[in-house]
């Protein structure tokens, strides 16, 4: 078997290229040929470590944590910078939904002069700094188009735009938003006007004056909401389902720091009723407004369904005033706008989806039925937190919690620990 060492250089973001985009400089790979080409032809890439895929805050926390402990590892980024769901598809005036301290990635605090809830600016600046500090440099523009386990060799195989990476583990960063999710609906085609998901959006400048719709009632749709009537545009907003809305904070402490205290002491129930209580006296009777709550309460539907409470940073009061108006399913689109499931019709400039996004893994993770670790209906780990970050033959998951940042963090420590007490055991 032929070993070398390749350096590989900055190269413009074309398929079947590397790229470092405007990150850093890629690390030395070594490059190992097993015996005879696969039906494929991809040169192989023996990875000593871990392989991560992915290099959102999960993937990279992971990186660290692993770096912290002695382990080299290698991320693999589809795109041409770190954590593109922040830096691609958000917009612009997203912040953090939970106070900083509960977004921090291991071993490194956000600057103290930060406010309590920082800008998408801000902390895609904090992860620039992450990266920097512990010098990790994933390499760029490389999709993994399929990956599978050999139980003939006992590694992974992991294949990409023309090399196939072949390591010991494999950690799934990729996340629960990989991909946006667009919605079947009857129509959607013929609207003449501007259909966008939130992924899409930037800033409610572009539809100064429009009447637009939101389709979708969850935190990025709120806000999306506020910020188009912010500037000035007509907004209504589809509420399908039930949901909680709580308010962001109450009496200056976060809801969701008080959520965790208070389930530290009390059963989930016994919580659930404290928070709706004093929902109830901030935020008033939203079904009044259209909005309903689910029968059951909003931290135990999180836990099992993990459906995410809204956090109100003004929406609601919009709401109450009418200059956001809440509206019905739809029941199809039209040339000029939208029939809705109670027989009426409106017309719009533009629509915006905010209907969420999915997990992609099982579109290129190939598992043996016996040993499926994510579920093939929705891309996530079958099992739950806090045990959903190890599976089967060295298989790992990060981001998979619907925990937020903090899940990413505490699934991120305890792969790096796993990882390095078999690491050990081979040197």
């Amino acid at each position: 078997m032929t070993i070398m060492q390749r350096r590989i250089e900055n190269k413009r973001s074309t398929a079947g290229e590397f790229t470092t985009g405007n990150q850093h400089d890629s690390p030395i790979l070594q490059l190992k040929l097993y015996g005879p080409p696969m039906a494929s032809n991809l040169k192989q890439v023996w990875v000593p470590g871990p392989l991560i895929v992915g290099a959102g805050p999960s993937g990279l926390a992971t990186a660290a944590c692993l770096k912290d402990r002695g382990v080299p590892s290698l991320i693999l980024e589809k795109e041409t910078c770190i954590a593109p769901s922040w830096k691609l598809r958000t917009y612009e005036r997203l912040r953090l939904h939970l106070p900083r301290q509960y977004c921090e990635l291991p071993f490194m605090a956000f600057p103290p002069d930060l406010p309590t809830y920082p800008t998408k600016q801000q902390f895609v600046s904090y992860l620039d700094a992450y990266v920097e500090h512990f010098d990790i440099k994933p390499l760029f523009g490389v999709e993994v188009g399929h990956a599978e386990y050999d139980p003939s060799t006992g590694f992974w195989r992991v294949q990409t735009n023309d090399l196939e990476f072949i390591c010991r583990w494999l950690v799934v960063a990729t996340g629960e938003n990989a991909e946006a999710v667009w919605p079947d609906i009857r129509g959607i085609s013929k609207f003449r006007g501007r259909v966008l998901h939130t992924s899409c959006y930037v800033k409610g400048d572009d539809h100064r004056g429009e009447k637009v719709l939101v389709v979708g009632c969850g935190n990025s749709g709120m806000e999306v909401g506020l910020d188009l009537c912010y500037n000035d545009a007509k907004v209504s907003m589809v509420v399908r389902d039930k949901l909680h809305i709580l308010p962001r904070e109450l009496l200056g402490i976060s809801t969701f720091g008080l959520s965790m205290f208070l389930l530290k002491w009390i059963p989930v129930e016994a919580a659930d009723a404290f928070l709706l209580f004093c929902a109830r006296l901030i935020l008033g009777d939203t079904g009044k407004y259209g909005i309903k709550r689910p029968k059951v309460g909003p931290l135990e539907l999180k836990s099992t369904t993990g459906k995410t409470p809204v956090l109100d940073i003004g929406t609601l009061a919009k709401i109450k005033s009418g200059q956001i108006k809440v509206v019905p399913d739809v029941k199809q689109f039209t040339d000029t706008g939208v029939d809705f499931v109670d027989g009426t019709h409106e017309d719009f400039d533009s629509i915006i989806l905010a209907t969420g996004y999915r997990s992609s893994v099982t579109s290129w993770l190939k598992e043996e039925k016996d040993e499926e670790f994510f579920s093939q209906k929705n891309g996530f780990p079958g099992t739950s937190f806090p045990n959903s970050w190890r599976g089967n033959n060295g298989l790992y998951a990060t981001g998979f919690t619907r925990r937020g940042l903090l899940g990413a963090a505490m699934d991120a420590q305890k792969i790096a620990q796993d990882i390095s007490n078999h690491w050990s055991c081979r040197s």
